[in-house]
């Protein structure tokens, strides 16, 4: 018989979210688990890692079945110390997630969710990460657990693309509410900020980060359009950053040193 797949699950609320725990138990069904997440929420670290400071590694109470570990660092850290002190080798798949939030749009490149996923990428797993329509503590996975199950054995009956990770948002609907799967690209857009200027108990200025999402693209093949229209997106995200559309531009503008 051939060994059971090794699946590692990540995110960036931390160990003891009900998101990781949908997703980590909805994986069962497809190999061996292990969990490895931050002993905090980390949402917004985007692909920082710790080079200043030491990681530490502790094994958490979380499923019977499950070997899971709190790691004091940030979701990339987490995918690093799995890999490289925890399963000794590059698991087979790596699911991050589910994410109390959605990360369609700009929204990736500040995610610790995805970034999880995208350092999978570059280590060359096949990588998804995984994020609902809703920031509640008490959010209702049981929708996102059977699309998780459903994009992961897809994937496993394909060759998945190299240096790719899939970006999965999924609407807060019921099960039965969701219209389907839509494959899409990244929507464009970016948030506005704003900084609230504040003062603390002490008397001491502090500022809050606000603002609002602002879409530029009303394209029917984006993110944010199958979501807002009831479908799940699954959008490919590759690490080569590349703008190569670009390319013949610069390379038109005939630089040379002074």
């Amino acid at each position: 018989m051939s060994k059971p797949l090794e699946i590692l699950v990540c995110n960036d609320d931390g160990h003891s979210a009900n998101g990781i725990f949908a997703l980590a138990q909805a994986m069962k069904a497809f190999g061996k688990v292990t969990v490895v997440a931050p002993d905090s929420p980390q949402s917004g670290m985007g692909h920082a890692i710790s080079i200043a400071e030491p990681l530490r590694l502790s094994k958490v109470d979380f499923d019977p079945d499950i070997d899971a570990y709190a790691c004091t660092g940030t979701p990339v850290d987490c995918v690093k110390l799995a890999t490289g002190v925890i399963l000794k080798r590059k698991p087979d798949l790596l699911v991050s997630g589910i994410n109390h939030g959605l990360n369609s749009s700009i929204s990736v490149f500040y995610s610790g969710t995805m970034s999880a996923a995208v350092e999978g990428a570059i280590e060359g797993i096949p990588a998804i990460g995984f994020s609902l329509d809703d920031f509640g503590a008490n959010a209702d996975f049981s929708a996102s657990a059977v699309v998780a199950t459903t994009i992961v054995k897809s994937v496993l009956e394909h060759t998945f693309p190299p240096f790719t990770a899939l970006n999965v948002n999924i609407p807060r609907l019921p099960l039965a509410e969701i219209k389907g799967i839509k494959i899409t690209r990244q929507a464009l857009g970016r948030w506005v900020e704003e900084f609230e200027a504040r003062v603390d108990p002490y008397g001491r200025n502090y500022y809050w980060l606000t603002g609002k999402f602002q879409l530029d693209d009303d394209g029917e093949d984006t993110d944010i359009w199958a979501l807002r229209n009831g479908f799940v997106s699954v959008c490919p995200v590759e690490i080569d950053a590349t703008a190569h559309h670009n390319l013949a531009i610069l390379h038109g503008w005939n630089l040379k040193l002074a």
